[in-house]
C-alpha cells in the first residue's frame, strides 16, 4: 500500500519535473515552471516518507528514492540563485548620493480591491521617485491622482480589462510613449527619466497577459512582448531598467532567456525570492513582480511592502548609478541556440524588436 502511494506520488513529482523541460507553450505546461519551491519542498517531504514507511533494502524502494533525489537537486539548482547562499549578481551600493538614485515602486493593485488609500499610504512612507500600477482601471486613477501635486510627471492608461497601467514619477518623464506591443488591448509604458545627477535612464513597464485557462491557452503572446522588448535593449550604453509584472517567474525558461538576449541584471540574485503573489496565500506564492537593470547600476535597497489588499505584494527597489563598480557586475550570457529560440518565440507573434519604443532624451 504504502508502496503504491508513493510511486504516484514519484510519478507526479517525474511528470512536474520533465514536462517543463519541452519548449511547448501550452499554458498547463509552462505553468509548472512556476511552483519549483513547492515540488522541491514535495521531495523532501516525500524522500522523508520513503525513508519512514519504505524498506531501503529493496530495489525498487532504493529506485523509488533515488528518482525523488534526484527531482529534488534539480528544482534545487533552479532556485539556489534566489537564495543567500547564492552569490551577489548585483553589487551592493558603497555611494549615498541622492542624485543618483533612483526609488521604483511596482504595484499590482487588483482592479476589484478599493483600498486605494493602502497603497497611497505607502507611496507616501516610502516616496520612491516613480511608481507603476498594474490593474488600474478610471477608479483607480481618480483615487490616484491626489499624488499629482508630489508626481507631476504621469503616464495613464486606465482599462477595465485587469490591464490598465498609471506611471507618476517625480523625476522628468521624456519622450514618453503608450504601446500595444502584441495584443490591442495590453499595454506598455516606455520612457526616458532624467535623474536629478543628469543621467539619462531608459526605463519599460511591462506587463504581458499570463498563459493559462482564463486568459491564453499558450505563453506565445507573453514571451513575445518580453523577448522583444529584450531585443531593444541589447547592448545599449544607455542605463536602461525594465520593471513590472512580468506574469512569469524569475527562474523560468522564458525570464532567463530575457535576460541572457537583454544583458540585464538581477538584483534579487543571493539576496532572496521576494516572493509577490499570492498575497493571501502563504503557500502558493512566486515571483511575478520584476525590476531588471542594465550594468549601470548597483544595488541600494530592496523589498517587499506589506500588503494593501491585493493579490501581489508591492515591490520597492532602489538604485545607485555607479557605471564604474557596476562594469564589474555580469549576467547571465545568450550563446547561439539562446538567441535561434528567442528569435522562435518572437516569430510566433506579430512583432518585432523595431516596433519598441526607444526613448531618447
Amino acid at each position: 500500500m504504502h508502496f503504491a502511494i508513493f510511486t504516484s506520488l514519484v510519478i507526479l513529482i517525474v511528470m512536474a519535473t520533465l514536462l517543463p523541460l519541452s519548449r511547448r507553450t501550452e499554458w498547463w505546461i509552462r505553468d509548472l515552471d512556476f511552483p519549483r519551491l513547492q515540488i522541491a519542498i514535495l521531495c523532501v517531504g516525500t524522500l522523508l516518507g520513503q525513508a519512514f514507511f519504505l524498506d531501503a533494502g529493496d530495489s525498487e524502494a532504493r529506485t523509488l528514492m533515488i528518482v525523488t533525489a534526484v527531482c529534488l537537486l534539480y528544482h534545487t539548482w533552479w532556485i539556489v540563485p534566489y537564495t543567500k547562499v547564492f552569490s551577489h549578481e548585483v553589487k551592493h551600493s558603497v555611494t549615498s548620493e541622492p542624485d543618483r538614485q533612483i526609488r521604483i515602486m511596482t504595484a499590482n493593485v487588483l482592479t476589484p480591491n478599493r483600498n486605494a488609500d493602502g497603497l497611497i499610504a505607502l507611496i507616501r512612507e516610502h516616496k520612491p521617485h516613480v511608481f507603476v500600477t498594474l490593474e488600474t482601471d478610471t477608479w483607480w486613477q481618480e483615487r490616484l491622482d491626489v499624488l499629482e501635486d508630489e508626481y507631476p510627471f504621469s503616464m495613464k492608461c486606465p482599462l477595465d480589462n485587469l490591464y490598465g497601467m498609471h506611471v507618476y514619477s517625480r523625476l522628468p518623464l521624456v519622450d514618453s510613449a503608450i504601446q500595444f506591443l502584441v495584443e490591442d488591448d495590453i499595454p506598455s509604458m516606455h520612457a526616458m527619466v532624467i535623474l536629478p545627477s543628469g543621467h539619462k535612464v531608459r526605463i519599460h513597464f511591462l506587463h504581458p497577459a499570463p498563459p493559462s485557462p482564463t486568459e491564453h491557452d499558450e505563453s506565445t503572446e507573453r514571451d513575445a512582448e518580453l523577448l522583444v522588448v529584450a531585443k531593444s535593449v541589447a547592448e545599449l550604453d544607455t542605463p536602461v531598467i525594465v520593471t513590472g509584472d512580468l506574469n512569469d517567474v524569475a527562474w523560468s525558461t522564458t525570464t532567463r532567456l530575457f535576460r541572457k538576449i537583454s544583458g540585464l541584471l538581477d538584483p534579487r540574485i543571493g539576496r532572496g525570492m521576494f516572493n509577490t503573489y499570492h498575497a493571501d496565500h502563504w503557500f502558493m506564492r512566486w515571483p511575478l513582480d520584476h525590476l531588471f537593470h542594465s550594468q549601470h547600476f548597483t544595488l541600494s535597497h530592496i523589498q517587499r511592502l506589506p500588503s494593501f489588499g491585493s493579490d501581489h505584494f508591492p515591490m520597492l527597489v532602489e538604485l545607485t548609478y555607479d557605471k564604474a563598480r557596476g562594469k564589474e557586475q555580469e549576467g547571465l550570457q545568450a550563446d547561439a541556440e539562446d538567441h535561434a529560440l528567442a528569435e522562435e518565440k518572437i516569430a510566433a507573434e506579430p512583432v518585432d524588436e523595431s516596433d519598441v519604443h526607444e526613448p531618447q532624451a
